[in-house]
């Protein structure tokens, strides 16, 4: 009997042993995951995770912190959430309406705005031109110009063909606005036709393309160009600026001299009768 209890106590402790063993490293964590529940508490924007392990303590696993503490925080008020392959905390989505009716009432999109937008989330990089060619309509530059203003849209740079026009791309305030971790999880055609956006019988060869945001310009773009001055940016120091009567000289043509206007001082050789 007692060999048979003294079994079950070595089997026993060799069943503890993994779990204490793990125990002990996240014991070992814990100054780390304090550390990194700070950061993301205190950061105005998302962090990415080379940021974060720079301000971590040496040998920290910082994909299985951040894992832990999304785990931590999935049933709270707050949750860390991952966007755009950077962390933030952010309200838990069932408590966004109730804050969102203390904070007033959101600004209502225009419904070609809203378009705009989708068409701009699809096909970026996209010019003025080729979303008035999706939508069928042309759009007024108040539409993008709103867009941009609310931070969801941005200039990408300028597509290499004729004219050379602006290219539109979204930002990342555009998927924290709308809870989406990465570009590519808006829905695809079968999930549209499931929520009921496309109804009726499509035309032959409908798709819906697979939106990519990458910040680098494609083959068929150029950067925006640094040397645009539209009279709005600050002078350099020490540049004066043009005088009115310089400015009247750049206007005018520079075929004809202009007349001499006589001199009033009189010279030195001159009699007083001729004064």
């Amino acid at each position: 009997m007692s060999v048979i209890r003294a079994e079950f106590r070595q089997s026993k402790d060799a069943a503890e042993t993994p779990a204490e063993a793990q125990a002990e490293p996240r014991a070992g964590n814990e100054e780390a995951l304090r550390l990194l529940e700070a950061l993301l508490f205190a950061s105005a924007e998302p962090l990415d995770e080379a940021s974060l392990k720079r301000r971590l303590p040496e040998g920290s696993n910082v994909k299985q912190l951040l894992e832990e503490l999304r785990e931590l925080y999935a049933s709270r008020g707050v949750n860390v959430v991952k966007v755009e392959n950077k962390w933030v905390m952010r309200t838990a989505p069932d408590l966004g309406p109730l804050l969102a009716k203390e904070t007033g009432e959101p600004k209502k999109l225009s419904r070609a705005a809203v378009e705009t937008l989708a068409i701009v989330a699809y096909h970026q990089p996209v010019t003025r031109a080729e979303i008035e060619e999706i939508r069928g309509v042309t759009i007024s530059k108040g539409t993008l110009d709103l867009l941009i203003e609310t931070g969801w849209v941005r200039l990408r740079g300028r597509r290499k063909a004729p004219g050379r026009p602006v290219t539109y791309g979204t930002t990342e305030d555009f998927l924290l606005n709308f809870g989406i971790e990465a570009i590519d999880d808006l829905p695809g055609l079968e999930e549209l036709k499931g929520a009921g956006f496309l109804e009726g019988r499509l035309p032959a060869g409908f798709s819906v393309p697979m939106p990519n945001d990458d910040a680098a310009l494609r083959d068929d773009e150029d950067p925006l160009e640094d040397d645009l001055d539209l009279g709005l940016s600050p002078r350099a120091e020490g540049e004066a600026e043009p005088s009115e009567a310089g400015k009247e000289a750049e206007r005018e043509p520079s075929g004809e001299e202009a007349p001499e206007e006589p001199s009033q001082e009189p010279s030195e050789g001159q009699s007083e009768d001729e004064r």
